[in-house]
């Protein structure tokens, strides 16, 4: 007989009250997208279920199999290092139970689509204007990862091409360059008439006010341009179908992140000392402290600077040998 299956989603987390809600009615919105198994979840950081609770969940539903993916668009720390830790540090625990790892969303045609249906609904909202005389900024969440800042640019190539839009750039809410405000100062001396601010992100979050409060400000300056504010990608449908697919990739095997330029398994300009470093979580101190919302004042670790840490990846995500890819680990 087969080991019983159950998935679980592992997000990052946030201090952000709202954000954890989008995140957890997500995660419930794939139940049903998986009515023979039991899904869960759990947060990397700073908030509750963290990831162990969540498994503790599925074993006591009877799995012994887990398919686990991470809740993240793009492959940093996060995705290839810190979540592989937790999940190894949990199956170590549990002899009977097998984890396997997926990959994260990525650049998939369904994203894009997702991506530009957000867009769209901006367009259609606004005064009819040719997109000849609009420009499209798409801001990611910016990483220590340079494989995943240029996926963020790739998106942009992409939505710039398909709509047929005057111009695009590329911002990132912290960590590495260009930052928003500092962009779209940039983008309104180029002469078009709309600006449309598309946050690439999959959640409400700190980050995402950021972004949208930068625009407003950026706007006061510049009465003469009409600044749109886009949706994020949220729970969109072909953000869902991605997920099921991530998940049905770890069962056929494909579950196989982008290897040839990953900074922790090739030379790659400007970070040759980080290939081939010890695999460790840097999250234990923010594990599970709970949800605040931020916006009055207080630190919130939704911060502009990263925690993917360069010194934490040894074999990171899913890959021939590693022990959470298609070989998986038993406890």
């Amino acid at each position: 007989m087969t080991d019983p299956i159950g998935v679980m989603i592992c997000g990052h987390g946030s201090r952000d009250v709202a954000a954890i809600a989008e995140f957890s009615s997500f995660a419930k919105r794939l139940r049903s997208r998986f009515p023979h198994w039991p899904v869960d979840f759990g947060f990397l950081k700073f908030a509750r279920p963290v990831i162990r609770e969540g498994l503790d969940k599925l074993v006591a539903a009877g799995a012994r199999r887990i398919l686990a993916v991470p809740g993240m668009l793009f492959a940093a720390g996060h995705a290839k290092n810190d979540i592989p830790s937790v999940l190894n540090a949990y199956v170590h625990g549990h002899p009977d139970l097998r984890i396997e790892y997926g990959r994260e969303l990525g650049l998939d045609p369904r994203m894009i689509r997702a991506a530009a249906a957000r867009i769209r609904e901006e367009i259609d909202a606004a005064a009819p204007l040719p997109l000849a005389e609009t420009l499209l900024v798409v801001v990611g969440r910016g990483a220590s990862d340079p494989d995943a800042n240029s996926n963020v640019a790739k998106v942009t190539r992409m939505l710039w091409e398909g709509f047929g839009f005057g111009w695009a750039e590329t911002a990132y809410s912290g960590v590495t360059f260009p930052l928003v405000e500092p962009t779209l100062e940039k983008a309104a001396r180029l002469g078009f008439r709309r600006i449309i601010v598309f946050p690439y992100f999959l959640f409400t979050g700190i980050l995402v006010e950021r972004i949208y409060a930068a625009t407003d400000s950026v706007a006061t300056g510049h009465p003469d341009i009409e600044f749109l504010k886009a949706p994020y990608l949220n729970d969109h449908p072909l953000v869902l179908d991605t997920f099921v697919d991530r998940v049905d990739e770890i069962l056929t095997g494909q579950n196989l992140m982008n290897c040839q330029l990953c900074k922790y398994r090739e030379q790659i300009l400007g970070f040759e000392a980080e290939v081939g470093l010890p695999q460790e979580s840097h999250h234990h101190h923010v594990e599970g402290i709970g949800s605040g919302s931020q916006r009055g004042g207080g630190h919130s670790h939704d911060h502009p600077h990263s925690h993917d840490h360069p010194h934490s990846h040894h074999h990171p995500y899913p890959h021939a040998d590693h022990p959470l890819g298609p070989r998986s680990l038993k406890g």
